[in-house]
């Protein structure tokens, strides 16, 4: 029998000589793990280990790993210290330990907590150990937002990171101090807008200097920050200036909570509206004075445009270049308006720089949009419909078997009450055990009942869609035949345009459209 070993430790361990190296705790539930296979009379196929890695992260390397041997059935059993080290998610245990692995015929062992997928008679602890691991892990996740919360609210700095212009105070925790190099650059972007500088100006002068931005300025100061991936990422922008200078922690106010997680389940996180920032003003000394900063707002006010009207801001945010990625952005000569990619003007070698005229660019999308249009309609109506619905179906059964694995889970959390209520009838469990473990099952249970009716809710939007029919036949007729084009038509249609660099041979200039359909 080959066994994998999977080990994981979740916080930063402080005995690493070296960030590459396997930390202590590492070590020993190595030692532990090919003790117990060796006594099993076990091989070893491979030791998969992830240090500094959360139990709810699923995108762990070696955890990735792991799951893609066992798919290709490399080894017979997956053996961990505890069932928590290979996942604190309830749904993983489902998924994996009681799903996949038997399915794989796969054998899950966790030593410590007695977690063996062999013995049938464990499921059911397993289940409990995966819902207090989820418990743990909501818990967790609570108490940690208190405590950030509360930290934000009295003004402590809280990020990984201190703002480019400052750097962590070592004698007091929360507290920002100026880094006089970076301030000296932050004063000097400040003075230069002040004096009538543009955001790309200023950019281009800071990269004609040599000067680091602040993602590569980290970087060079040893701070663990990524290296950027191209010559482009060490750069000063234009949204780096704009960021910059109208940051509130340079003139002595700490705000934070700009953005927030969605669960504590992901790592992604989503801007918050400023009346959810928490601003603290006067907790560290600033870098900028009120009157240098009031007036730089004042200037930042007058050159603000709107992106809504005009031919300047008709592919507004849309138009990107081929080469770098960034967002175009517009400028007037002679009275024409046009797009170009801003990396060049911010450092000639940077990119090799896409440029079209607006004019152009609007009738090469009206082209596109009305050959669409008309091979849309052209198209055999009862084809197009047998296209939707099949869609329509296909999202149907999608809903249709998340709802019966909720009911599934609905009823196994219901026979769980039940047998719990009997375990403590028999003595097995004490009062207070019984309280604890049954009002969390009914918790999740609830929690369950309310997926349900999501899912249902769901089911019902789609039936509804399904009678009133396919609406991209009316789409395409308002849109047919166009003319001109205006912002409302854009947004509605299109979800950005890569644009290219005129070919000297052809003199064409390369456009890639992608639609919102």
């Amino acid at each position: 029998m080959k066994a994998a070993i999977y080990c994981r430790l979740s916080e930063e361990d402080r005995n690493k000589q070296a960030e590459t190296d396997d930390s202590e705790s590492i070590w020993n539930q190595k030692s532990m793990l090919m003790q117990y296979a060796a006594e099993q009379g076990w091989e070893v196929y491979r030791i998969y280990s992830d240090d500094d890695y959360a139990g709810a992260d699923r995108n762990r390397p070696e955890f990735r790993r792991l799951l893609e041997d066992a798919e290709h059935r490399r080894f017979d059993i997956v053996l961990c210290k505890t069932q928590s080290r290979f996942t604190r998610e309830l749904e993983l245990v489902e998924k994996y330990i009681n799903g996949l692995f038997p399915l794989w015929n796969i054998r899950f062992v966790s030593i410590v907590d007695n977690a063996d997928t062999a013995n049938k008679g464990n499921k059911k602890a397993r289940q409990i150990n995966g819902l207090v691991n989820e418990w743990y892990l909501e818990d967790m996740s609570d108490n940690i937002r208190s405590v950030l919360t509360s930290r934000r609210k009295n003004g402590l700095h809280i990020g990984s990171f201190a703002l480019y212009g400052y750097r962590k105070d070592p004698d007091r925790k929360g507290h920002l101090i100026i880094d006089g190099e970076a301030a000296a650059v932050v004063r000097e972007v400040f003075a230069l807008f002040s004096q009538g500088y543009g955001k790309t100006a200023i950019a281009r002068m800071l990269n004609e200097r040599g000067i680091p931005n602040p993602t590569e300025y980290k970087r060079l100061h040893g701070l663990r920050y990524r290296q950027p991936k191209s010559k482009i990422g060490t750069l000063w922008r234009y949204s780096a200036i704009s960021d910059m200078l109208t940051n509130e922690i340079y003139i002595g106010n700490m705000v934070q909570g700009k953005y927030g997680s969605i669960s504590y389940k992901t790592k992604i996180n989503r801007p918050r509206s400023k009346e959810q920032w928490y601003v603290v003003p006067g907790t560290h000394e600033p870098i900028i004075d009120r009157e240098l900063w009031n007036r730089v707002q004042a200037l930042t006010a007058e050159k603000a445009k709107p992106f809504s009207s005009g031919k300047a801001g008709l592919f507004a945010r849309k138009a990107r270049c081929m080469y770098c990625g960034y967002t175009m952005r517009s400028s007037k000569n002679h009275g024409a308006h046009y797009l170009q990619c801003p990396s060049r003007r911010m450092e000639k070698d940077a990119c090799i720089g896409s440029f079209l005229s607006v004019d152009r660019l609007e009738q090469a999308v009206l082209l596109e949009l009305n050959r669409l249009a008309d091979e849309f309609l052209d198209k055999d109506e009862l084809g197009e419909k047998m296209g939707f619905d099949a869609d329509i179906r296909n999202q149907k059964v999608k809903i249709e078997a998340d709802l019966a694995l909720c009911r599934k889970k609905i009823d196994e959390y219901a026979r769980g009450i039940r047998s719990l209520y009997l375990d403590k009838v028999k003595g097995i469990l004490t009062e207070s055990d019984y309280m604890e473990l049954s009002e969390n099952f009914v918790s999740e249970k609830k929690r369950l009942e309310r997926a349900d009716a999501d899912c249902q809710k769901r089911l019902d939007a789609l039936e509804r869609k399904a009678k009133e029919g396919d609406d991209r036949r009316g789409l395409a007729c308002r849109y047919d035949r166009l003319n001109r084009l205006n912002r409302e038509i854009i947004e509605t249609m299109i979800d950005y345009i890569s644009v290219g660099r005129r070919i000297p041979q052809t003199r064409e200039v390369p456009i890639e459209i992608h639609w919102n359909f």
